[in-house]
């Protein structure tokens, strides 16, 4: 990350959104809101002393919910840039005009309470989509499991937090109700995932090895503990991915395999009630943690980004790939590449191999002096073309607009509107053709005539 901002040809642009796209590839407009921060970065230095003196403490959202941050604040300590932005929700000077300490202490005058938001475009020649994930909302639908009762029960993420050394609790594995060290942890792993009736019906390839990793510190850190893993199947689809997991088992930790049928509270303990389909008899175990790995569901308004870049979604809302095996980082809108889990749930050897080849895509398109397209696309005839557009609402690839043209009628000049098709953006889907009420569409290499000719002569 440090590498990437410090690079003279990359233009780093945090706490922004981008809200339109235009545009073909090679030839993309894009319009990007930059949010105020209310610190200004050119002057700010990083030193952290306003943080240190902010008064006001809520909810972090990076330590999902169990810590706190201040309302200015770096998201985390390796983010970049090391500056501050304010929490303009919470802070008090900006919702009552009190407070102002972090501007009063500053050293170099970089809090600045007046920032506006700023609309910015750039012209870029391809992009790359990477979105991420976010997590499964299991807690509103696995009322069994515990939701708004139970501390104790967490999810992969809220362990991950706790157990590194960076964390609230710098390193150390604690129950979240007590702070106590737990010594009999659950791990119960598809909450979400392979689930037809509650979740997603696909799997979320992640969920098996970092639970085995997480079982494995609990064993490592804990002395004298237990960890039951309660699972379907255990898929590991990497190097060495299965010795590590039999390398958790033979450390100690108990795979048993069936669902968790409820989750309660008993004294300090929660008893997790589930089955051994193996052994083919029901099962209570004692737990001071229960674990759940939670299903990778696409992040929060990553579809509004589908529809401003013109990308397909498949039916669960990630983003669809050109070809699943041989265009794996291309999509159907020429120029716009994938990257990561925003295709599709994956751990980071493949997001990070994934990066790779879709970095190397757009050197080889950057590269070219010209571009080869397809010439089965799109094309109107104007003279035909009544001005209804609705081959314009039906274009998946925003390939098609609105374009005026001038004709002599009677002598007199009349202006019409008739549809222009963007040659860079069609992907000859043929919507348009179909939807054309006026016959104007038609695809090249299958134009209506076309197609007539070849039934004709198939019934000759």
């Amino acid at each position: 990350m440090v590498a990437a901002a410090q690079h003279p040809n990359i233009k780093l642009m945090t706490y922004s959104e981008v809200t339109d796209v235009k545009g073909y590839i090679g030839n993309f407009e894009v319009t990007i809101k930059q949010k105020p921060r209310y610190v200004d970065h050119v002057k700010c230095t990083g030193c952290g002393t306003c943080t240190e003196k902010c008064p006001t403490k809520v909810t972090s959202e990076y330590d999902l919910g169990i810590g706190k941050r201040k309302c200015i604040y770096i998201n985390f300590p390796q983010a970049v840039p090391g500056k501050p932005i304010i929490d303009a929700e919470n802070c008090r000077f900006l919702k009552t005009g009190k407070c102002g300490v972090c501007k009063k202490i500053c050293p170099t005058g970089a809090v600045d309470f007046d920032q506006k938001e700023e609309i910015i475009e750039e012209k870029v020649g391809a992009i790359v989509m990477a979105t991420g994930f976010d997590q499964f909302k299991w807690d509103e639908v696995y009322g069994e499991y515990g939701y708004g009762r139970y501390p104790d029960v967490i999810t992969g993420l809220h362990f991950e937090r706790m157990s590194n050394a960076g964390g609230l609790t710098g390193g150390k594995i604690v129950r979240p109700s007590d702070g106590k060290e737990p010594k009999v942890v659950v791990f119960i792993k598809c909450v979400g995932s392979r689930d037809e009736a509650k979740g997603k019906t696909y799997c979320s390839r992640a969920c098996c090895m970092y639970t085995a990793k997480h079982a494995h510190q609990v064993l490592d850190k804990i002395s004298d503990s237990s960890a039951y893993v309660f699972y379907m199947d255990v898929r590991t689809p990497g190097k060495a991915y299965d010795e590590f997991y039999r390398r958790t088992v033979e450390e100690g930790a108990q795979y048993i395999r069936g669902r968790v049928s409820k989750i309660y509270q008993s004294g300090e303990k929660l008893i997790v009630v589930g089955a051994d389909t193996l052994l083919g008899r029901p099962v209570e175990v004692e737990a001071d943690l229960v674990v759940l790995a939670s299903a990778m569901v696409p992040s929060e308004g990553a579809d509004k980004i589908a529809q401003l870049v013109g990308c397909p979604t498949d039916k669960d809302g990630w983003f669809q790939e050109a070809h699943p095996k041989l265009r794996p980082v291309e999509t159907m809108t020429g120029g716009l590449f994938l990257a990561g889990v925003c295709q599709g749930p994956k751990d980071i050897p493949d997001t990070v191999s994934q990066a790779s080849g879709a970095a190397v895509k757009v050197c080889a398109l950057l590269s070219n002096d010209e571009l080869a397209t397809d010439p089965m696309i799109c094309q109107v005839d104007e003279k035909l073309c009544s001005g209804c557009l609705v081959c314009k609402e039906v274009c998946p690839y925003k390939a098609i607009s609105a374009k005026t043209i001038t004709e002599r009628i009677d002598g007199k000049p009349v202006d019409r509107i008739v549809a222009e098709v963007n040659t860079g953006l069609c992907q000859g889907c043929g919507n348009c053709t179909v939807a054309c009420r006026a016959g104007a569409a038609n695809l090249k290499g299958f134009t209506n005539q076309q197609v007539l000719a070849e039934v004709d002569t198939l019934c000759q």
